[in-house]
């Protein structure tokens, strides 16, 4: 049976009764939709929390699952309805931080002075990741979700459009616009 059939046969199994069905789904899907939500959120403590409530969305809507359209479709639309009102909450209960959790204390610069050769690289590599990351968190939530769904997912523009809720050619536009902003702000990385 394909992965597809077995998320089908998984989601009838769940309607039919058999809470044990999540499980399956649960070990399939739970990777791909925490690592979705970590680049959406940019924090991992609040993707794993997203995730799990993912999957309590799936069960409380397993009557309503059809199984004509794709599942990975309907799971990451749920997945991106908590991330966006994830966002929407935290614009309205704004907090101050004095501390990221997700950097390293000290500079590039005081890590490459304290850093054998060998690790200097692998420095410079992952201060690259971090820029990255930061340009991409750095996007308006509709096209940060446009990106991460079509480079970190490999979804197409039409499961993107039904997962956003907008027409394919609205997802071309998001991910043109994306690339031109991460293009600009990411000029002298890529140098």
């Amino acid at each position: 049976m394909t992965p597809a059939g077995e998320d089908h046969a998984a989601m009838a199994r769940l309607r039919a009764g058999e809470d044990l069905a999540l499980n399956g789904i649960m070990e399939r899907w739970q990777r791909r939709v925490t690592g979705f939500l970590v680049r959406m959120t940019g924090n991992e403590t609040i993707a794993l929390d997203l995730a799990q409530e993912t999957f309590v969305r799936v069960y409380l809507s397993r009557e309503r699952f059809r199984p004509q359209g794709e599942f990975s479709t309907w799971l990451f639309a749920i997945a991106a309805n908590l991330g966006r009102q994830h966002f929407r909450w935290q614009r309205r209960h704004p907090t101050v931080s004095f501390d990221d959790p997700n950097r390293d204390e000290g500079s590039l610069v005081k890590k490459l002075s304290a850093a054998a050769p060998d690790a200097v690289q692998t420095l410079v590599a992952d201060e690259r990741t971090m820029s990255i990351r930061d340009a991409v968190m750095a996007l308006p939530t509709e096209l940060r979700e446009a990106v991460i769904l079509s480079e970190y997912e490999n979804l197409s523009h039409r499961q993107i459009a039904e997962i956003a809720g907008c027409t394919p050619k609205a997802v071309e536009t998001r991910l043109y616009r994306a690339r031109s902003i991460l293009r600009e702000r990411l000029a002298a990385l890529l140098a």
